[in-house]
């Protein structure tokens, strides 16, 4: 394996803002690209994604998961994007690196797919869903939306049905209610990696801010005076698995258990 290909180096970043009609975080990308690598390798004995291959909802340009590709031999990814300028992009990155032959990218619905025979061929899927909380979407960029409490894709996602999901949770995105989800459907944590961030351009607007104090306030997450933390963690119905860490990640993402 070349020494470049690991999931932490990524293509120079050009900061916390838009860049081209596309988000850029370079350490959330980071940690996203990095946690999927070691959570799917780690656990490969629980996870049959040698043999399935994995679904990704919301493949972006692409950036970080086109590295995980190239850095684990064997892994097959299947992406959707709604946006068409994202598949366009994503593409692009695939090519670039190389790996067209074992990521793919196609313009459409995920859940839509979700529900169609090669959708349920696969039991894995990977996502760094928009959890962005606000009242409405009226906001400086509306994709990273993620409805009030911020967790409504991953709520939906938990709710399709697929064995296995490798996602993102952020502490002020009510993650107890979304883990609390995940349990009474059958899931448990195997395992995660949580890293604090700072608010960028986007949960640090003023409305989106407001509205963040309000729900931590109430008790629906957590978040410093301009930070959060977020973890990307294994969610899993394997009957194999022999230890539920779910309240370990609830007090990574500092709330109270």
């Amino acid at each position: 394996m070349d020494p470049r290909d690991t999931a932490v180096l990524l293509p120079q970043p050009s900061g916390n803002h838009v860049v081209d009609g596309f988000f850029d975080c370079a350490e959330e990308s980071a940690h996203y690209a990095f946690s999927v690598q070691l959570l799917l390798t780690q656990y490969a004995t629980l996870v049959p994604w040698q043999a399935e291959g994995v679904a990704e909802l919301g493949s972006g340009d692409a950036r970080a998961i086109a590295h995980v590709v190239r850095a684990v031999p064997g892994l097959q990814v299947h992406g959707t994007d709604i946006s068409t300028t994202s598949v366009e992009r994503a593409r692009q990155t695939i090519d670039g690196l190389g790996v067209s032959d074992r990521y793919t990218v196609e313009h459409g619905d995920f859940f839509a797919w979700a529900d169609s025979p090669a959708g349920r061929d696969v039991s894995t899927v990977i996502a760094n869903p928009p959890y962005i909380p606000a009242p409405d979407a009226d906001i400086l960029m509306p994709e990273l939306w993620g409805g009030w409490y911020g967790n409504d894709m991953v709520l939906r996602l938990l709710k399709a049905g697929f064995d296995h999901l490798l996602v993102a949770l952020p502490s002020y995105s009510d993650p107890a209610a979304t883990l609390s989800t995940a349990r009474d459907l059958g899931y448990q944590v195997a395992n995660f990696l949580a890293m604090g961030l700072e608010f960028g351009a986007y949960s640090g607007e003023s409305k989106v801010r407001e509205h963040i104090a309000a729900l931590t306030a109430e008790g629906h997450g957590w978040a410093g005076e301009d930070s959060y933390v977020v973890a990307v963690a294994l969610l899993t119905r394997s009957p194999e698995l022999r230890r539920d860490r779910s309240t370990e990640l609830l007090r990574a993402l500092q709330l109270s258990v």
